[in-house]
């Protein structure tokens, strides 16, 4: 069976890639490289290949007899998409009617989506389960509500099966050291706490201090890398059963705090991490924590690696190869 994963070489698509090949499938990956990595494309082939080109995908999709769909590719810095919104809408809505299209035309009907807890905005309450309205606060959430819209009505005219992800803070590296986190920039808050502690660039940056929370700094669910790709695979088992069309959290149901990550990257160094305390950034709420409970009931799921310790030693381990 092969499944396609469209955006294959980046972080969360690379490790997905590797547990779709040791589950006895072949991962086809499709990519642009513009932020994923050739280096990352190790389990199966590799078709280098754009969402904007309809032909590209449809080729990908007959040429590999591919039986189902695994869509993270977009773009995801959120700070860009209020600044070129157009960019965002674009990549990240106008490529994926295009797999879509491809898809009906070639009959492909499972599919799994990377969407994102930045679909429900500012939160009214925490943990936020999967009936909290979806009302974004930047545009980067915004097509990914709008791709959630557009599946239901796929699914509607064309019998389109398809589970809709919405995963909260995602970190970690394969525990083998095979791959890990890589972005050009980073924005991640643990690669760059573990940057600091070598050196490398400027001290991590705090923003904010004076949130109501127990230390002052911002609370995010912070899972693992390797937890997201296993509820994928889940995921599409699921549909292949029948299993009506989801919409579900990812995350581990427990929040740490900006300064809590800090001290487990300097415990898993052994090095400080120099910082500087800055304002807030806007729009950045005090605390982000999922409920995450219909994943275990309606998949079966639960993360292997819920503590924060341990998805930062694998994390810096991972790092600690590329110095």
């Amino acid at each position: 069976m092969s499944i396609l994963i469209v955006g294959g070489a980046g972080y969360i698509g690379s490790h997905t890639a590797k547990l779709v090949a040791a589950s006895g499938r072949r991962p086809v990956v499709f990519d642009n490289l513009v932020y994923g990595h050739r280096a990352a494309v190790k389990w199966g082939p590799f078709v280098e290949g754009d969402l904007a080109d309809p032909d590209a995908i449809r080729r990908a999709l007959s040429e590999h007899a591919v039986e189902a769909v695994i869509h993270f590719a977009a773009y995801a810095y959120v700070g860009e998409s209020m600044s070129d919104p157009g960019k965002y809408f674009r990549n990240n809505v106008a490529g994926t009617i295009n797999l879509l299209d491809a898809m009906v035309a070639v009959g492909v009907r499972d599919l799994v989506f990377s969407s994102t807890c930045a679909t429900y905005g500012e939160p009214r309450e925490v943990p936020i389960s999967e009936a909290h309205p979806q009302n974004p606060v930047n545009a980067y959430g915004e097509t990914k509500l709008a791709v959630e819209r557009m599946l239901r009505w796929y699914g509607l005219a064309h019998g389109l099966r398809y589970a809709a992800l919405r995963y909260f803070n995602a970190a970690g590296a394969d525990p083998d050291g095979d791959i890990g986190e890589e972005h050009d920039p980073e924005t991640h808050l643990i690669p760059l706490a573990i940057a600091a502690a070598h050196g490398r660039g400027n001290p991590l940056s705090i923003f904010g201090t004076d949130y109501p929370t127990p230390d002052g700094t911002a609370v995010r669910d912070y899972i693992h890398v390797l937890d997201l790709g296993e509820a994928h695979l889940l995921a599409l088992a699921a549909l292949g059963k029948g299993t009506p069309s989801l919409h579900l959290n990812l995350g581990t149901g427990r929040g740490s705090s900006v300064r809590e990550v800090i001290a487990s990257v300097e415990k898993a160094t052994g090095r400080a991490v120099p910082v500087r305390e800055v304002g807030r950034r806007a729009g950045d709420p005090p605390v982000l924590v999922a409920d995450a409970r219909q994943a275990g009931e309606q998949l079966g799921w639960k993360p292997r690696y819920p503590d924060l310790d341990t998805i930062v030693a694998h994390a810096v381990r991972w790092h600690a190869r590329q110095l």
